[in-house]
């Protein structure tokens, strides 16, 4: 059972979207997406620009309509249901303050709109507040606070209203690296805290990984697999995922047995052959390849025991301070590996590189061209 089987067995579902289509004329932005999303659960829709991953949040928040498909919360259909009327808010990447509002006077406008008592509006926004600790600055104006703050009374603003579902369009991405990964660990513990399934979209993979408890990997307007951080990165289904989240090695080559209940096979490679795991995609005839991430490898002195051993030549280096990447050629494939800063290299030697067999993984699909490290 995945962890998402275990999540919706355990919370429920909150969110379904089933065979979910958006066309804009002859351009196809969402090909028939299926997924739900768990009570109280950060879930993050990961992929690059352009892969429908903002599409389906506007769906969603209904600022977008729907071509096909259906999306249900709480069990109730919304595509007839006006974005003003779900129980769902958004917090976009320009925070969309009222700059004539003091902090506030804007966490309070959508609750003076419902015409809520004074009292109930103040309450909800002493404690939007404290929860943000934006307290000290109710008085100030957006142009008055940093980005972060910003940030803050935006998401603040987003959930004051109470909403069954909160949807984040790259909020993050206006921030300065430091700043991003502050806010980070705030958002997750603020979605804890008010036990609140969160949506989120980025192309970032270290945001999406720190965040979320279950990612959805999107490529141009499909979903290649919904996992948890975990489940995505040990055990990617296909080239696309193992390439996408942290730039595995991939090694082109020929199924050559699978074992048992298909779970294991053997595959042939330029470098060696090697008997692994492998995802439910892969079949003795159709393309595959040996997935192999950078810190699995390591340098010897000796080949190893149970594993796949090769001598390769150094093309390039760059250090990272306490590791260092470590690109080599071998039987015409580019391989990096992430060594100790102290591992003795330089640039056209050899060096023999291994990696355990319980640290390879087989995957669907050939690999794709790729450049240097960068």
């Amino acid at each position: 059972m995945t962890y998402l089987d275990q999540t919706l067995s355990a919370s429920g579902s909150l969110l379904e979207a089933r065979g979910i289509i958006k066309d804009y004329g002859s351009v196809r932005a969402v090909d028939g997406v299926d997924f739900e999303i768990p009570n109280n659960c950060f879930v993050t829709i990961l992929g690059p620009s352009g892969c429908g991953k903002t599409t389906i949040l506007r769906m969603i928040g209904g600022f977008e309509s729907i071509t096909e498909g259906s999306l249900r919360l709480d069990g109730e259909p919304l595509m007839h249901v006006m974005p003003y009327e779900r129980p769902i808010n958004t917090v976009f990447q320009n925070y969309a303050l009222f700059p004539h509002l003091r902090v506030a006077d804007n966490l309070a406008f959508g609750l003076k709109l419902q015409k809520l008592a004074q009292n109930e509006i103040e309450r909800r926004v002493h404690r939007a507040l404290e929860t943000v600790q934006m307290t000290s600055l109710a008085e100030r104006y957006p142009s008055q606070l940093s980005g972060g703050q910003q940030q803050r009374v935006a998401l603040a603003r987003a959930f004051i209203n109470e909403p069954k579902l909160l949807l984040l369009d790259e909020p993050l991405g206006a921030l300065d690296l430091k700043m991003r990964r502050h806010m980070q660990v705030e958002l997750k513990d603020l979605q804890q805290r008010l036990a609140m399934s969160f949506l989120y979209v980025t192309h970032d993979q270290e945001e999406a990984f720190a965040l979320s408890d279950i990612i959805i990997v999107m490529n141009g307007g499909r979903i290649e697999q919904i996992g948890s951080p975990e489940e995505i990165y040990h055990s990617p289904l296909n080239t696309y995922v193992a390439d996408f989240i942290g730039g595995a090695n991939l090694i082109s080559g020929t199924i050559t047995k699978m074992h048992g209940t298909h779970s294991t096979a053997m595959i042939h490679t330029g470098i060696g052959d090697v008997e692994a795991e492998c995802s439910t995609s892969v079949t003795a005839h159709e393309p595959a390849s040996l997935c192999i991430r950078s810190e699995d490898l390591q340098h010897l002195q000796v080949p190893l025991a149970d594993g796949l051993t090769f001598n390769a030549t150094v093309t390039h280096i760059i250090f990272q301070g306490s590791s260092k990447l470590v690109e080599v050629k071998v039987a015409d494939e580019k391989v990096v590996a992430k060594l100790d800063h102290d591992v003795p290299a330089l640039v056209g030697e050899s060096i023999m590189l291994g990696v355990e067999h319980n640290r390879c993984r087989i995957v669907h699909g050939k690999p794709f061209a790729s450049g240097n490290i960068q």
